[in-house]
């Protein structure tokens, strides 16, 4: 077992604290029909990247705008399908509410559903997808969410389950990078671990078994 004594918790959402993945599909498929014929979500998804930089690269330059707007009604009208991540719930109820923070590149409106259905405490600090200029892997979603608990990112634990998170946390300096899951590839992480079942928060410390 691993102890880390950090200042704060950093977490994805998607893929770590809910698993959202059929939710997502459904609205992605259903989405691409009108707007990206022939894109497959399970398939051709790069995770962990903001949803309007995705469909940057899949919709020309004059409807971006309308298909940003309606993949975003269509995310929000599935987030009810989504489930917790096992172990997470326990969790997040666990650390003490101003030492945790949600670092997404969901839209805020999106991460709050998918938290709540997944029965997870909302927390106030909370960056999304609209609150940064430049979306993961750029260190300014992780350095956002550090700032906001007022805690230096080097004393920062995060928790990622995509590349571009890893990239992230890693370029803003994170003091550790806790993998969680099977979508990592290649990156370097502290620590890896299936899902928060192998994390427990205890007497002020973050308990990992590997």
């Amino acid at each position: 077992m691993t102890a880390i004594t950090p200042s704060a918790v950093l977490f994805d959402c998607d893929g770590v604290l809910v698993d959202s993945l059929e939710a997502a599909a459904t609205a992605w498929d259903a989405w691409a029909t009108r707007y990206a014929p022939g894109f497959d979500f399970r398939t051709q998804i790069e995770h962990g990247v903001r949803a309007a930089d995705t469909v940057a690269t899949l919709v020309a330059a004059g409807l971006r705008d309308e298909a940003v707007a309606a993949l975003d009604e269509a995310e929000v009208a599935s987030a009810a399908l989504t489930e917790p991540i096992p172990g997470s719930v326990a969790l997040t109820s666990r650390i003490p509410s101003g030492m945790w923070a949600v670092v997404t590149s969901a839209t805020r409106e999106l991460a709050r559903r998918r938290l709540a259905a997944a029965r997870h405490p909302v927390p106030s600090a909370l960056v999304a997808a609209e609150d940064v200029g430049r979306g993961k892997p750029d260190p300014e979603p992780y350095l956002a969410g550090a700032a906001l608990l007022g805690v230096d990112i080097a004393r920062c634990v995060v928790f990622e389950d995509a590349e571009a998170g890893v990239r992230s946390a890693r370029a803003a300096g994170a003091g550790w990078v806790v993998g969680v899951g099977d979508h990592l590839g290649t990156v370097v992480v502290d620590a890896r671990i299936d899902d928060l079942r192998s994390a427990e928060w205890r007497d002020g410390s973050l308990h990992l078994r590997g």
